[in-house]
């Protein structure tokens, strides 16, 4: 499956049919009249969020979604028929902005959730309503009111409960395969996962869905690397698991390094709750590991976790501070898997 997260479309209403110009011309009927029926109303365009989907894909090949206009009137004061509004199917997720991405138009955060977008014409008048005791055989009618027209982007962030951040090769793939269902790309080198990743987790009877975004380096809220395009992923966490690589140069200089970009980035991310974990301490001994979380505290961890997302060790009490941020409930039904990426040409400004 390929993935994508942002998208340019074009929506246009439908326009409201014309009325109609008619008179009866029935045998022995002695006096006849106007007799046109009023136009149709013009399709509206509804953008709904469904269940089943985590990429902005199909609009990568269709960019063009038009609305059917309202039928005519006819005569013996037959109104046209209402066209059927269009409905645009988007991942839960969904942000609706303005072509300028400066006006966030629509947020779609739950299963069903529609919105009109844009409103169809309604259908013009026919010459039978314009009949009066002035104006026995009026020959006006309406046209009908035009469609309506515009560009938006679509930008998807991923709904997921718990967000996994860290430096490159901090073994989130690793992790999110031990703890989910997940089955997230595993490598010896930096930047093995090139987009976000879901899972759910299912601990002590409860679920909740946890999110792997690529790694992150120092300038990626200036746009280095590629984990700045897909913080936007994360800002719908509830907590967020900072892994640290024990094996890396200095655990307490990484932590930084990603607060830093959470700060430089913005969106309320610095603000979200952390837990700071020492990853990978089947590579070291007890007493490096003791060593590395007290300096982690002193650079400002409250609480250091050890784990090892290759054994599994560590990982239970983890989890279960986890639950400690999360409502008592089932998960959603979300996709996961493993996903490939379609480029777009157009750089991507957050909002």
């Amino acid at each position: 499956m390929h993935f994508l997260d942002q998208a340019k479309i074009y929506l246009k209403s439908g326009a409201g049919g014309p009325g109609a110009v008619s008179f009866r011309r029935e045998k022995y009927v002695e006096f006849g009249g106007p007799d046109g029926g009023n136009g149709g109303k013009g399709a509206d365009v509804i953008m709904e969020a469904v269940a089943g989907l985590n990429t902005l894909i199909d609009f990568r090949y269709s960019q063009h979604f038009k609305g059917a206009r309202g039928m005519h009137g006819q005569g013996k004061n037959q109104t046209g028929a209402g066209a059927k509004d269009l409905i645009v199917k988007v991942p839960v997720g969904t942000q609706v902005l303005s072509e300028d991405k400066e006006t966030v138009i629509a947020d779609f955060t739950e299963v069903g959730q529609r919105i009109t977008l844009l409103e169809g014409g309604m259908g013009g008048r026919g010459n039978a309503s314009y009949k009066s005791s002035t104006n026995r055989a009026p020959r006006q009618h309406q046209p009908g009111t035009p469609f309506e027209e515009m560009w938006v982007w679509l930008r998807l962030k991923l709904l997921a409960d718990v967000g996994l951040l860290g430096l490159p090769n901090a073994g989130k793939s690793t992790f999110i395969n031990a703890v989910s269902n997940a089955r997230a790309k595993v490598g010896a080198y930096a930047f093995t996962t090139l987009v976000p990743k879901l899972g759910v987790v299912s601990h002590k009877g409860r679920e909740f869905v946890v999110a792997d975004i690529p790694g992150l380096i120092e300038g990626a809220a200036d746009g280095a690397g590629i984990g700045d395009r897909f913080l936007g992923h994360i800002e719908r966490c509830r907590v967020l698991i900072h892994l640290i690589d024990i094996a890396g140069t200095d655990p307490a200089e990484a932590m930084r390094i990603v607060e830093d970009e959470l700060a430089a980035y913005g969106a309320g991310l610095e603000d979200k709750p952390q837990l700071i974990v020492l990853n990978k301490i089947d590579l070291a001994d007890e007493e490096l590991a003791a060593a590395f979380a007290e300096e982690l505290l002193e650079a400002g961890a409250e609480k250091v976790f050890t784990v090892s997302g290759a054994t599994g060790k560590g990982i239970p009490a983890l989890l279960d501070a986890v639950l400690s941020y999360l409502p008592d409930r089932t998960v959603t039904e979300h996709p996961q898997g493993e996903v490939e990426i379609e480029e777009e040409a157009a750089e991507w400004s957050p909002i």
